[in-house]
């Protein structure tokens, strides 16, 4: 049973070959199994050393006919497909490697890069998936086009596009995604599209090298004149080129009757793999298009990293929690004054939530520091150690058979000092799933919203003889 709790990376390697839509040039790209917090990083395998260059938002030089992007000169173009196919096969880390600057077209979709990746296959990783979970509604909106994105809090990543291009042929559209595995089926097959007024203009500068009828739809919105006739017959290598009835150059199908929403909504879940972790959350993107997606992602990515330097708990002391003292003392073998935790606000397979009160009563401060009493940091980490414990023992029928014993602590760090009067919020986390009773977690300690102390905490339970 897959567990999408879990981090994940393909089976093995693939490889893929086309052209670049507008260098024309052959490519080679090979997608390869990637270690737990990799993420998605192009690897430019054509330079001696090879360069890496993250999916990162702060890598995108320029969003022109696509989303481009730049490390230390080195360049990679038309990402977003790549990504998209990546984000909706739900993998979490891989290497993309090509052997040149341009992703290839394909069929304009993402269709044949799902494929690969179902030919070789996705697998569990071990760590718990790092994912950002929406609390609050975030929008950004471009005021000289109207475009506009909004993310809202949803219990799973869903996408819905809303474009109108204001012409007969192609006017307002609708697509919309609420299973990131319906994927391969109703997004994945989207391809990209053009209107005519643009691709003269792309012909008369040289950027479609790579194009045909095969991998872009073209929308005829204006009449098609012998000149521009000709232009055509001679980029696209065709005797003959019609308008089908339906207001599209011939030679192709439309896939779907949106299928210009479905392919802007493909684009949004590409560009938004830029943010650098999956999102848990409701998209709604009006008029989307690539500039308004890398901004809309860059101001995400600048609030998550803000959280996550804050980080902490929104909860409400004053409500019901979930585990009052006498609770957590039929679970915990503690008793005071050695029982650290006071309440459990929250409580999940994966992580724990608990507070406690420190007042001028604590036993330890009548010899710590008595003139200025300061909690011990080896209790601070006692109390947080007790709060995960609550997480251990929450997996077992019987908690009050087991006993909880620490096994090893790393990277602790103590940021301010506690003082009488605080009220600590404990935050733990797993890293990775709990065997054999052993559990790996991530630890932190808040008082007035303001970060004091954290850890990675690793215990094990042993029943009792």
């Amino acid at each position: 049973m897959i567990n999408s709790s879990l981090q994940k990376t393909l089976a093995n390697e693939v490889n893929l070959k086309g052209v670049g839509l507008h260098t024309g040039k052959e490519v080679n790209l090979t997608f390869k199994p990637a270690p737990v917090n990799t993420g998605f990083i192009f690897v430019r395998s054509d330079l001696v050393p090879k360069v890496e260059i993250p999916a990162d938002i702060q890598h995108v030089i320029n969003t022109d006919r696509g989303t481009n992007l730049e490390k230390d000169g080195v360049s990679i173009q038309t990402s977003e497909h790549v990504l998209a196919a990546l984000v909706g096969m739900s993998v979490n880390n891989c290497y993309i490697e090509l052997d040149a600057a341009e992703s290839p077209i394909m069929d304009g979709s993402s269709k044949f890069f799902v494929d690969a990746i179902e030919s070789v296959g996705v697998i569990e990783q071990e760590e718990i998936k790092d994912e950002y979970i929406v609390t609050e509604p975030i929008s950004y909106k471009d005021e000289k086009t109207g475009s506009e994105i909004t993310l809202i809090p949803s219990d799973e990543f869903q996408v819905t596009t809303m474009v109108d291009f204001d012409t007969k042929i192609l006017g307002t559209q609708n697509a919309s995604l609420d299973k990131i595995t319906d994927f391969k089926e109703t997004i994945a097959p989207s391809r990209t599209f053009s209107f005519l007024h643009e691709l003269e203009t792309l012909l008369e500068n040289g950027l479609i090298k790579g194009g045909d009828l095969n991998n872009a739809i073209v929308y005829v919105d204006k009449p098609l004149s012998q000149k521009t006739m000709k232009r055509l017959k001679a980029a696209f290598g065709k005797e003959n080129i019609s308008v089908k009835p339906n207001g599209i150059l011939d030679n192709l199908s439309l896939h779907f009757s949106n299928e210009a929403a479905r392919h802007k909504l493909l684009d949004v879940i590409g560009d938004l793999a830029l943010v650098g972790v999956p999102i848990r959350g409701k998209v709604f993107a009006h008029k989307p298009g690539h500039e308004v997606n890398a901004a809309f992602s860059r101001k995400l990515s600048q609030i998550i990293k803000k959280d996550r330097r804050q980080n902490a708990p929104k909860i409400d002391i004053n409500s019901e929690p979930i585990m009052d003292v006498n609770a957590i003392i039929k679970m915990l073998p503690h008793r005071p004054p050695f029982l650290l935790v006071d309440k459990i606000f929250e409580l999940s397979e994966k992580h724990v939530v608990g507070l406690k009160n420190v007042t001028m009563n604590e036993p330890f401060f009548a010899g710590h520091f008595p003139g200025a009493p300061v909690m011990p940091g080896v209790l601070q980490i006692e109390a947080m150690a007790q709060a995960g414990g609550v997480l251990l023992l929450n997996t077992v029928s019987d908690p009050e058979n087991y006993l909880t014993f620490f096994m090893k602590m790393d990277n602790v760090k103590f940021k301010r000092p506690v003082k009488p009067g605080d009220t600590l919020i404990f935050k733990l986390e797993l890293i990775s799933p709990i065997r054999r009773g052993i559990c790996h977690m991530k630890g932190q300690i808040y008082a007035n919203n303001l970060l004091m102390t954290e850890g990675e905490l690793m215990a094990q339970i042993i029943k009792r003889k």
